[in-house]
Parts: structure tokens; sequence; C-alpha cells
């Protein structure tokens, strides 16, 4: 089975709507972290990252968005861009396109607004039932591809801050068993006041006070054969990824370092071929545990630290995947001087629930460009 590519991306994030947007933002170095309306966002955040002028009716349409939450329409919106920029050819067979999407827990916010409504009703039953289908956790994933015709396989992804890095994987083991031809990947998240209390609830430490994001990323994962065939620029290779357990924060620099250990020789890579490290950013307990992990996997090679929490704020479920984005945009940038060109590049990624992943990625070659 032939190695996977990234080609065409897209992204809904706090630096706008679109990859440029997103890419403009990285290279900068931009915080999209501002002051929070309270009246709109009256949670324990002062401060956050949301996307600007953001709303189901303006970038997804007005018909049929009525009951459309937040973060099911940051993951149409960024499908959409994406089979709009790979061109017709994408789209031609539906049924041989795969969708796996990340997400948290669905809409938090749809959830909580549901189930409260069940609540203080006259009666349990007195809620608005075009509203339940924003209970259930694949309806970002479902309405994507129901949105832009997609018929292959469907799946969604819930993994806390390794979210996207599992989509990852998951995608990948869909295409190497033959479920499709090529598979779209990613993960979204959205604001709300509901989940910001609850993420203040589960932090610790310095971290509860840090900045929640939103937004999402999609990748299109296909052979270097089909991206050429359509004209699709390659964007990465991507080479393996791996996941460990661990039982206690203290084991969390160990899981994470031996995933990295794995993923080198699996790829039959050398430490010192890793020249960009991309890393989630857990704060609280688990906070430098990355950099330590990667320090002791490493050992002597000192690679470039790509990080964007500072600029995008805690985006959760959709981190990993905002990181692989700032992955290829950083390759993209290198493209043209093949010798200043970042070899490998690692995605890593440590979670408080005790999962701890990375991914390798390979930057494109002369032959791939």
């Amino acid at each position: 089975m032939s190695a996977l590519v990234f080609s065409t991306w897209s992204a809904v994030t706090p630096f706008g709507v679109g990859s440029d947007p997103f890419r403009a933002g990285i290279r900068a170095g931009r915080s999209a972290v501002a002051e929070l309306d309270r009246e709109a966002h009256p949670g324990p955040f002062a401060r956050g990252a949301l996307v600007p002028g953001f709303s189901a009716a303006e970038y997804v349409g007005r018909k049929g968005t009525r009951t459309m939450d937040r973060v099911t329409a940051i993951a149409v919106t960024a499908v959409g861009r994406l089979l709009t920029e790979g061109g017709p050819e994408l789209t031609a067979r539906p049924e041989e396109i795969g969708l796996v999407l990340g997400t948290g827990s669905g809409s938090v916010q749809s959830i909580m607004d549901f189930t409260r409504d069940s609540l203080v009703g006259e009666r349990p039953y007195h809620v608005d039932p075009a509203r339940f289908p924003n209970t259930v956790m694949n309806r970002a994933a479902g309405q994507s591809a129901i949105w832009h015709g997609i018929k292959g396989p469907n799946t969604t992804i819930a993994g806390g801050r390794l979210t996207g890095l599992t989509a990852l994987s998951y995608a990948a083991r869909l295409h190497r068993g033959g479920h499709c031809a090529r598979v779209l990947c990613g993960a979204a998240e959205e604001y709300s006041v509901q989940r910001a209390w609850l993420e203040w609830h589960g932090r610790d430490g310095d971290d509860q006070a840090s900045p929640l994001g939103e937004g999402g990323a999609v990748f299109l994962l296909e052979t270097a054969k089909d991206a050429r065939a359509a004209g699709r620029p390659i964007g990465a290779r991507l080479l393996t990824t791996r996941f460990r357990a661990f039982d206690e924060p203290g084991g969390a620099r160990a899981a994470l370092a031996e995933c990295v250990r794995d993923a080198l020789k699996q790829a039959g890579a050398a430490a010192e071929d890793v020249r960009l490290v991309a890393p989630v950013e857990t704060g609280g307990v688990l906070a430098g545990v990355e950099e330590a992990a990667v320090g002791d996997a490493l050992g002597a090679a000192r690679p470039r630290w790509l990080g964007s929490r500072a600029l995008l704020g805690d985006a959760s479920a959709a981190a990993g995947s905002l990181q692989l984005a700032a992955v290829l945009t950083v390759f993209e940038d290198v493209a043209e001087d093949a010798a200043a060109a970042p070899a490998l590049a690692l995605v890593t990624a440590v979670d408080r629930d005790g999962t701890a992943g990375c991914a390798l990625l390979a930057a494109p070659t002369n032959e791939e460009k």
C-alpha cells in the first residue's frame, strides 16, 4: 500500500476562515487571543480566541442552518473549502472519499441546552426536536458528509488533546484497509460558555485561567500518485503515528518519549533528522512534559519548536489538527530551498486522561514538489 501524503487542506481558526489567514497568522506569530464580550460570553474566562464574525448562516448558508450548532458549522465550512480547493476531480466519485472528523464531545452547548429544556419545561418532552440531532457526537461529521455529498466511510473520533492525531491514525488505517481511495481527516472544536466552565473545572494550577480557543482544520490524505495526477501540491508525507497510555501524570514523559522512539524506528530515521517539533502544549501538571519527553528521545538533537497555543488559545480537541496545519505551513515556506527544508517533523500531544502520542511527517522531496 502506497504511503499517504497531505495535499489540499483548509482551516477555520481565530485568524479567519480559510487556510490563507491561518498561514499568515502563523508566519507573523500574531496572537488571536483577545478580550471576550462578557455579555455574549459570561463564563470564567475574560480572554479567548474565537473565529471572527463566524456563523452558520454567513458561511454555510441560511437555508437549512437554523438549528445548526457552531462546531458543526465550523466543520462543514472547513470541509467545503477543502473540496472546492481540491478541484472537481476530487468529488467525481464521492463513494470513494472517506471522512474522519475529531471532536471533543460534539457540541457541549447543544447537549446542555437540550437537557436543560427537558428539565425546566412544563413536560420533559416539551423540547425542540429539531435540535436533538445536535446532541449526538457524530453530528458534525454526518452533516459535513451530507452537506457536501461525501458517501464513503464516515467516522467520528474523540480523544481529548490527542484527537487530531488519533483521527489521523484512523484515517490512515481506513485507506490502508482499502475502504476508500482518499480520505478527509481533521478535527473541530467550538467555544461556548458551557465548554468554558467544563474546561475551567477540569484544569489545575496555573493552567486554569489559560484562554480557550476554537476552530478546525481538515486535510486531504491520498497517495502521491493521485495527488500528482490531479495537480494537487504535496505538503508532507505521513510516515507513522504512535500512541501510549500512562496511569499517573508522572508517567506521561516516559510514555511520549517511547512513542517518539518507536516512530523514528518505524520510519528508519535518526534523531537528528527531526528538525521541527509542534507540541499541543497541554498545561497544568503536564506542562513541559512534551519538551522533556522529546528531549529524552532525541538526545543532543536541537529541533525548532513550533507552538501555537499562545496564538490560538487552547483549542482542546482541535489542537492537534491545528498543529499539523502549522507544520504544513512551515514546510510550504521552505519548499523553495530544499537544503533548508526540515527533513522530519513531529507533532506531539499528551492528555490528562492518560494518553500520549505523536505523528511523524516528512517534508516533500524534490521529486514530489
